[in-house]
């Protein structure tokens, strides 16, 4: 049963004066979600419950960190462990599943060695025993190489399937056998030194040439000009369609964005996007580049040149996709945090945008390993000092220009609390309208929000689906219906879902019409962990596949269909026979 209080609201201000955000006492334990594991390379077969529909057919497949030893040493952030992929084909009713390690250099480099070589987000590179002093002392000057450990999220450039990070470096993967291909960084193609972890697409009809945007963090002459953030274009399909080693070739840089404080640019995780605009949000999380490219002389990690900063405003960033035009409007919010947007699209002259948003940003330090594996009251701590995340809508007014007056609430939406007011003649402010009501507190925030995005990204759209936090890591799935707010949800003591991926009912109508996949983790039972599937319009569950193997809590995953809408009907016909 969950401990989990709400908080009112004398309480809560008395509380956040000392850095509380919650009272929940007695959460229990979850050290084995962050506990290293064997990989499994060979398909075994899981235990169905219930029923998996035969219409679901395909890889689910999933990233996350699984390794988080390397000989003696240990890695410090949850971050930092070392990319298991996962693969769960399903086909017929039935579900089997595979693992593999990246094959990444930092991964080899790391094995052969049985220490890390490797600086990742939290933890610095163990200095080679076998250097005499001098020489380990030389090599706190050199400059920290990026790790190529990809173990955030699954991408596809062009039908291939990569994993990534938020390096310039991707890794080309078999969707198939989890094997991985080939290293690729961005830099061969665009000067940039990063990169997020999660690009989009452009639906299929809403432009001629449907892209996938990736967005940068250009570090070049730093020292110069300062950091830029970069919105690039890859190509849709193959340059050359019988180049199956093709990457990112034709990439180009839409938009090229100076950061409002050149040595300290906003860390972001990805962004925003309508159907004629990106929409970059610099935040209040900052980094200090001159901390992070210090951090191995002083034996300090890149989390360490992160930090949270209540005193700067948010900023949205908008720019045209046709025509690479960084709007001359700045749009204005008070000091959040965010690392996943839900939606946007444009709408009567307003650009909404819906994310899921906390009013701190420092909780990206708070997960390191040690917490995780924390016990009694000081994994209470822990969770009672880190803010909550909930979905919030923001309505920007697209017409605003230096002749729109100031001091007037510029959002005319109906039934909309959301506000824009122009306060200088490029700067409109604006506050958020809550997408949720009260319930959502009892379950701790939502966050990992996803939405039918085939059909809905850049459209108006009714339901998305998340997980809710009443613990360091998800342990609630929840169904939002923006009509009147209201919620769904599959919850079960000692059960912790990760992120929910929809995949649609081939031919559906309906937006809800299909189910949600989520992988939840038992961390008080041994190898006992689930493919979850719940029937996305009710939210009850239709069946679930138990591995026999232990998996850690991972982060982003997508699902690779292989039922098309023709061969959905066509079985249909022949079960009707």
């Amino acid at each position: 049963t969950s401990s989990f209080n709400t908080i009112s609201s004398s309480t809560k201000s008395k509380k956040n004066k000392d850095h509380h955000y919650t009272d929940v006492h007695g959460l229990p334990c979850i050290e084995k979600i962050v506990a290293s594991v064997d990989e499994t390379p060979e398909a075994i077969s899981t235990n169905i419950s219930g029923t998996i529909p035969e219409w679901i057919s395909g890889n689910f497949l999933r990233n996350g960190p699984g390794k988080f030893e390397i000989g003696n040493n240990k890695f410090n952030h949850w971050f930092d462990g070392m990319a298991l992929l996962h693969q769960f084909k399903i086909a017929g009713g039935q579900v089997t599943y595979k693992s593999r390690f990246l094959g990444s250099d930092c991964y080899t480099a790391n094995s052969e060695n049985s220490r890390i070589v490797v600086s990742e987000f939290g933890t610095v590179a163990m200095p080679d025993p076998c250097k005499n002093f001098f020489q380990r002392f030389l090599s706190r000057f050199e400059l920290p190489k990026a790790s190529d450990n990809d173990n955030v999220s699954f991408v596809t450039y062009k039908g291939d399937y990569y994993v990534s990070t938020e390096t310039n470096f991707m890794h080309k993967v078999d969707p198939e056998t989890l094997e991985t291909k080939e290293k690729v960084d961005w830099s061969k193609f665009i000067a940039v030194n990063g990169a997020t972890a999660h690009p989009h697409t452009d639906p299929d009809g809403i432009r001629p040439c449907p892209f996938t945007n990736h967005l940068h963090l250009s570090l070049t002459n730093l020292f110069f000009s300062g950091a830029i953030y970069n919105i690039i274009r890859v190509p849709p399909t193959r340059t050359m369609p019988e180049n199956p080693k093709e990457t990112l070739e034709g990439a180009t840089v839409v938009c090229s964005i100076p950061s409002v404080d050149k040595a300290r640019p906003s860390y972001y995780h990805s962004f925003a996007m309508s159907e004629n605009y990106v929409v970059f949000i610099e935040q209040p999380i900052k980094m200090d580049l001159l901390k992070i490219v210090t951090g191995k002389l002083r034996g300090k990690g890149i989390s360490d040149g992160i930090y949270w900063d209540p005193k700067l405003e948010t900023i949205f960033h908008l720019i045209n996709k046709q025509t690479g035009k960084l709007n001359s409007v700045k749009y204005h919010a008070k000091a959040l945090s965010t690392f996943h947007q839900i939606n946007a699209w444009e709408e009567d002259g307003f650009l909404v945008m819906d994310l899921c948003a906390a009013d701190d940003g420092k909780a990206i330090n708070n997960y390191i390993v040690q917490n995780m594996r924390k016990s009694g009251e000081a994994l209470d701590e822990v969770y009672n000092t880190m803010c909550r995340v909930f979905p919030r809508r923001f309505v920007l007014p697209l017409n605003a220009d230096k002749e729109t007056p100031s001091g007037q609430n510029l959002n005319t939406r109906p039934d909309s609390t959301a506000t824009a007011t122009k306060t200088a003649k490029d700067k409109v402010f604006c506050t958020h309208e809550d997408l949720h009501d009260e319930e959502l507190h009892t379950y701790g925030g939502l966050e990992f929000p996803q939405i039918n995005y085939a059909k809905y990204n850049t459209k108006p759209y009714r339901y998305f689906y998340g997980c809710g936090f009443r613990h360091l890591v998800g342990d609630t799935l929840i169904k939002m219906d923006l009509q009147g707010k209201k919620m769904k949800v599959w919850e079960h003591p000692g059960l912790y879902p990760s992120e929910p991926v929809f995949v649609p009912l081939p031919g559906a109508t309906e937006e809800d019409d299909g189910v949600i996949m989520s992988v939840v983790i038992t961390p008080n039972k041994d190898k006992s962990t689930f493919l979850l599937v719940l029937d996305a319009k009710t939210f009850k569950e239709l069946g679930r596949a138990e591995v026999p193997v232990n998996i850690p809590y991972g982060f982003h995953g997508t699902f690779n269909s292989t039922m098309t809408h023709r061969r959905y009907l066509l079985e249909r016909k022949l079960e009707a026979h």
